[in-house]
């Protein structure tokens, strides 16, 4: 955290985004570096929606406690606009024992209140969800960087396909890997912690299941819910797989390398999408594609037996990669 001092710290945080794990994580940071500076800091948190004018204006007056307050406003996007005014006109001269922490969804609603702190000189905290496979390679490296590792990108890449993309999942899998091993992380580290580790991924699934190997598919799949991996996962990970597939195979022939950047795939996914895409044809993959959206439809819409919903869908694309209408 490095030498907290009172001037140091940010007089109004403003953390954007809707990604629960960075948030979360951000507000835990913030209450850390006060009470590193105070540890009788009075820490408060309100709901921005139940906050009145009158409860701000006093939670905000100098007189009323003496000492350091952080005071934590939730879903700021939800405040009613006399509170946004009150905050915002706070904002241009906020109180130095006083530290303001919003959290804002960062979307449309509420972007004056944002937009407004950030006019005013709040210290911006970025907490969205992350959208390119990039990003989530860039947060892996990160993480094992911040718990005291070293990665590289293909090693991110590894741990990223075996254990989604979920950040939570992924925060956890890093901090798990570093404890586990020298702190030293390359692809054939993920690889070898997650081997036989099936209750870690329903990519084992997708991949028995891709080039036709039915028993070692369903082996797989009962293991994972077996231990209780959540089947909503692994419907994606099947999904992801005929997707992959059918993608590479569209691209026409051409190297793993040549083929990365058009794609925007690792080789690695190219090279395993080539090999399980032999036996295929284009009207089977469309037929599993069709499979596999069904699948993830009675998955994620809470079927009554989510299990029989993979097994049939194991059982479906298996048999459109062998050209039978079923």
């Amino acid at each position: 955290m490095g030498d907290v001092t009172p001037a140091s710290l940010a007089p109004i945080l403003l953390v954007l985004g809707d990604e629960e794990l960075l948030a979360t994580r951000a507000v835990t940071e913030a209450v850390a570096k006060v009470r590193s500076v105070d540890p009788e800091v009075d820490v408060r948190e309100y709901q921005a929606s139940a906050l009145t004018v009158g409860e701000i204006a006093e939670m905000l007056s100098p007189s009323l406690f003496g000492g350091r307050r952080l005071l934590i406003l939730r879903s700021g996007q939800d405040a009613r606009k006399d509170l946004v005014a009150a905050l915002l006109a706070y904002a241009k001269n906020p109180d130095p024992e006083v530290q303001l922490l919003v959290l804002h969804l960062g979307g449309a609603k509420g972007k004056a209140f944002a937009d407004g702190l950030r006019a005013a000189g709040a210290t911006v905290v970025p907490a969205a969800k992350l959208k390119g496979h990039r990003d989530r390679v860039a947060f892996v490296r990160d993480e094992i960087r911040r718990a005291g590792g070293k990665c590289t990108d293909d090693a991110a890449e590894a741990l990223i396909a075996a254990v989604g993309n979920d950040m939570r999942e992924l925060a956890a899998a890093c901090s798990q890997l570093v404890a586990d091993t020298d702190g030293r992380i390359s692809a054939e580290t993920v690889s070898r912690y997650y081997r036989g580790r099936v209750e870690v991924t329903g990519f084992t699934v997708a991949d028995a299941t891709m080039v036709g190997d039915v028993p070692a598919a369903l082996e797989a799949l009962r293991w994972a819910l077996h231990v209780g991996v959540d089947p909503v996962p692994i419907a994606d990970a099947l999904a992801d797989g005929v997707r992959t597939v059918a993608r590479v195979a569209s691209a026409g022939r051409g190297s793993p390398y040549q083929l990365a950047s058009s794609l925007g795939m690792p080789a690695w996914k190219i090279e395993r999408a080539q090999r399980q895409g032999r036996g295929w044809t284009p009207e089977g993959l469309v037929r599993a594609m069709q499979v596999a959206a069904e699948c993830n439809a009675a998955v994620k819409g809470g079927s009554d037996d989510r299990a029989y919903a993979l097994e049939r869908a194991v059982f479906s694309v298996a048999a459109a990669r062998q050209g039978s209408t079923r």
